[in-house]
């Protein structure tokens, strides 16, 4: 289980997040939509640590972190509660240099400790799960952008994290590609993986999510089951924001 408590997060001048509270229940997908600039990105980056708020709470299963003005959490807090978490970039982030086996294995081995035989049988699995067994000896340079983003969702998920994080992970590559991501995605969300997702991905959204966050200006603006916030949103802001969309949600969802 994620839960967030009043968690605020300023740059510089600029209050990004307004004392976010949100509870993510074990086993379940909640995606993130909203404008760009609106707090998605940072919020996932608040609940792995990668950005440290000035204000709130962030618990991931049994590890709690607090936060305030002159209060910063221990490295070793930090350390325990991001191991708990996997984290997929828009980007992909993989290392230039090496396989796509060696990215996933490269944190057990380095961080972790394992010896190579058990890292390489771990990569592997993950690599099969992922539908790219056979891309083990390649490099990212001769992968597409939907196997490269594959072969960051398998090293995100190589140490059993608690929660997956994903930050815009079919943003930047074409529909065929993504589809392939969604569908990679969809398979480990139907293995009931804690998942928090960001996305302009209106039909991803819809068809993953078993909760809907729509967050502008730092704040939860509305959030419920996709049905309920896609076709019939309560505030008018999410309601304008979903029609911008120009999708058939009645359609989508089967109504």
């Amino acid at each position: 289980m994620i839960k967030l408590s009043g968690i605020r997060k300023s740059f510089g001048n600029l209050e990004v997040l307004k004392g976010i509270d949100l509870t993510i229940r074990e086993g379940t997908v909640t995606v993130l939509i909203g404008p760009s600039g609106g707090g998605k990105s940072t919020l996932l980056r608040c609940i792995n640590l990668l950005e440290l708020p000035q204000a709130g709470s962030c618990s991931v299963g049994d590890m709690s972190v607090s936060f305030a003005p002159n209060k910063h959490p221990r490295s070793d807090e930090i350390l325990r509660l991001r191991r708990k978490t996997g984290m997929i970039f828009q980007a992909f982030n993989l290392f230039p240099h090496r396989t796509a086996l060696r990215n996933i294995t490269e944190s057990l081995t380095v961080v972790l400790g394992w010896d190579e035989s058990k890292a390489k049988k771990r990569g592997m699995e993950l690599l099969d799960k992922v539908g790219l067994a056979d891309k083990a000896d390649a490099y990212p340079s001769t992968l597409s952008g939907g196997q490269q983003q594959r072969v960051a969702i398998a090293r995100a998920l190589a140490y059993s994290p608690e929660v997956l994080l994903c930050d815009e992970p079919t943003s930047a590559l074409d529909p065929e590609l993504a589809a392939e991501v969604s569908a990679t995605l969809k398979a480990i969300a139907a293995e009931k993986v804690t998942m928090a997702i960001a996305t302009h991905d209106f039909r991803f959204a819809a068809s993953i999510a078993e909760k809907v966050v729509f967050l502008e200006q730092g704040v939860i603006v509305e959030s419920g089951e996709p049905r309920e916030l896609f076709l019939n949103p309560r505030n008018e802001r999410t309601a304008a924001f979903v029609a911008s969309s120009g999708i058939s949600f009645a359609n989508m969802l089967k109504i």
